[in-house]
């Protein structure tokens, strides 16, 4: 039983207790019958009364809550056609007073959510107007007299998102181009001169447009300053070359020079007038020395020379060169093939400096080649001998890998020029064999030398006997030392005292001569024999040995010494 049933039923009770209670006290003080009834005719009809008001007030609650509901459930349906959401379902059976107050919670819902999509559609609208404004864009469409859906506002977030990404990389783009033409004018001493340079370079940032004209007018504007900056630098450069070039051919001394190296850096306006005056200046002195300048273009032209590898008839075919008629038109002629020669130089520079590298490969191959003919080599000091064979070994492997090489490029660059590229007046690779069978050419006369050298040698021996081909230690004089020429002289001095016979010339020790004495006078020279099974030299040569004898004893003869012969 429900609560307020019990008390209902409580209330009844409560009733029957009070219409008890009055009866008995009507009772007690003797109220007729007929005066009882009227007594509780009132008493119903107060009851009565108070029952009907009560209910009547809750009819009329009925009534506004049935009222409440019709009322929100036409706004709920207006808002969620406006917002476009599904229609709100009372789920299962409720009371009215249930249905009434959920209703309202969702139409209050409903309406918060409809006042904070137009609250962010005024929003985005004016971020909108405002980005249009600076990019020059159209706005945004979207109906604004509506509630926007969650779609659209998302998609307006994301184009307002977008602009504000166009407008950062535009603006960064817009600084960056700006303070590179500020740049640009102030390296060219340019002044705006139009109205769109003005507002580029004085008006103030946030208020230039950043539409695609604009960026696009913006880098065609740096596109032709930096045009003239590169046309003013190249003249420039052009005009420091030529002073450079001028005064090496003129000698100009260093003060001079010195006196011009303000302007030798830069390329404004001031710098390149400044270039010109000093070009001006030195080109009359050029025309005043006339011979010292072709003559140091001469110098020139040689070095050219010897990086292109001309051979001499392409040297002896500029005739210009051999003149000594010292006139303008030899000087143009001279500075036409000067310019030449180096445009020729500078195509081909790496193909020479190839030929160059294996020139001074082959010539520091030549001298190994050399050293390793020299028997003094063999004297080591510090590891050079094995410093040495390991660079021979290693040029020895990179020699034909670097002519390899330059054979391909010399192939590829015949191809492209229709021409053979000569070197020294032949092409490459016969010079590089003809170096090759020259060296191959003096091995073999070194070769053949060394061994005709070993045969006279060898007869030579026979004839005369052998030498001793290392000399004795104690035939080298004593070194020019303080000390140890004080301790010989000490030495010499007490043998001199034992043998007051014996007085050497120089102060050190008498040394013997390996040479055999000389035979007694009028007796046949004796020739001893290194070989018990050698024969007697021939009588034809007896003579030749006698006066080799002869010799030997005019050479023994001087080696007398004071008190002492040999």
């Amino acid at each position: 039983m429900r609560r307020s049933e019990v008390l209902a039923e409580e209330s009844i009770v409560c009733l029957q207790k009070a219409l008890n209670h009055l009866r008995e006290i009507w009772e007690l003080i003797g109220i007729p019958e007929d005066q009882r009834l009227q007594r509780t005719e009132v008493v119903k009809k107060h009851i009565k009364d108070l029952l009907d008001m009560m209910i009547a007030e809750e009819e009329s609650l009925k009534e506004r809550l049935i009222k409440s509901i019709s009322i929100c459930q036409k706004e709920l349906n207006t808002l969620c056609s406006e917002l476009h959401v599904e229609p709100f379902q009372e789920e299962g059976e409720t009371t009215i007073l249930q249905l009434e107050k959920d209703l309202r919670t969702q139409v209050e819902l409903m309406r918060k959510q409809k006042k904070e999509r137009k609250q962010e559609l005024k929003l985005l609208q004016e971020q909108d107007q405002e980005l249009c404004e600076i990019l020059c864009m159209p706005h945004y469409d979207i109906d604004n007299t509506s509630v926007p859906t969650l779609e659209e506002l998302n998609q307006f977030r994301q184009h307002v998102a977008t602009l504000r990404e166009t407008k950062a990389s535009r603006r960064e783009e817009f600084v960056n181009i700006k303070r590179q033409i500020i740049l640009c004018m102030e390296e060219l001493d340019h002044t705006p001169d139009t109205s769109f340079e003005r507002d580029v370079v004085c008006e103030d940032e946030d208020a230039f447009c950043l539409s695609l004209e604009n960026i696009a007018t913006l880098q065609k504007l740096l596109r032709q300053l930096e045009m003239q900056k590169s046309q003013n630098e190249a003249v420039c450069e052009g005009l420091r070359a030529q002073i450079r070039e001028l005064w090496d051919r003129l000698q100009i001394p260093e003060e001079e020079r010195e006196a011009v190296a303000m302007v030798m850096t830069g390329s404004k306006a001031k710098v390149r007038k400044a270039l010109q005056l000093e070009v001006d200046r030195l080109e009359e002195l050029k025309m005043q020395n006339m011979k010292k300048v072709i003559e140091a273009i001469r110098v020139e032209l040689a070095q050219y020379w010897d990086q292109c590898f001309y051979s001499q008839e392409q040297r002896r075919a500029f005739a210009p060169y051999y003149a000594e008629d010292y006139t303008e038109n030899l000087l143009q002629l001279h500075d036409a093939e000067i310019v030449r020669l180096r445009n020729y130089y500078e195509v081909h520079k790496e193909l020479f400096e190839g030929v160059q590298k294996w020139e001074e490969s082959w010539k520091l191959f030549l001298e190994f080649e050399r050293k390793a003919s020299d028997p003094s080599r063999f004297v080591n000091r510090g590891g050079n001998l094995l410093k040495e064979e390991k660079q021979r070994a290693k040029l020895q492997k990179t020699l034909p890998k670097l002519e390899e090489e330059l054979k391909a490029r010399i192939e590829m660059w015949e191809q492209e020029q229709s021409k053979t590229f000569e070197v020294n007046g032949q092409k490459f690779m016969e010079y590089v064999a003809e170096q090759w069978e020259m060296h191959r050419l003096e091995k073999e006369r070194a070769k053949q030398e060394r061994q005709l050298k070993n045969k006279k040698q060898t007869e030579a021996e026979m004839l005369y006997g052998s030498a001793p081909r290392t000399p004795s230690k104690r035939r080298v004089l004593a070194p020019n030392t303080p000390g140890k020429v004080r301790k010989l002289n000490t030495t010499t001095m007490s043998n001199a005292t034992a043998n007051s016979s014996i007085r050497p010339v120089f102060g050190g020790t008498v040394y013997r001569s390996p040479v055999s004495r000389l035979p007694p006078s009028g007796s046949k020279p004796v020739v001893s024999s290194t070989c018990s099974g050698k024969k007697t030299p021939r009588a034809g040569r007896h003579g030749a040995n006698k006066e080799n004898l002869e010799l030997n004893g005019s050479i023994l003869s001087a080696r007398t010494f004071k008190g002492f012969q040999i």
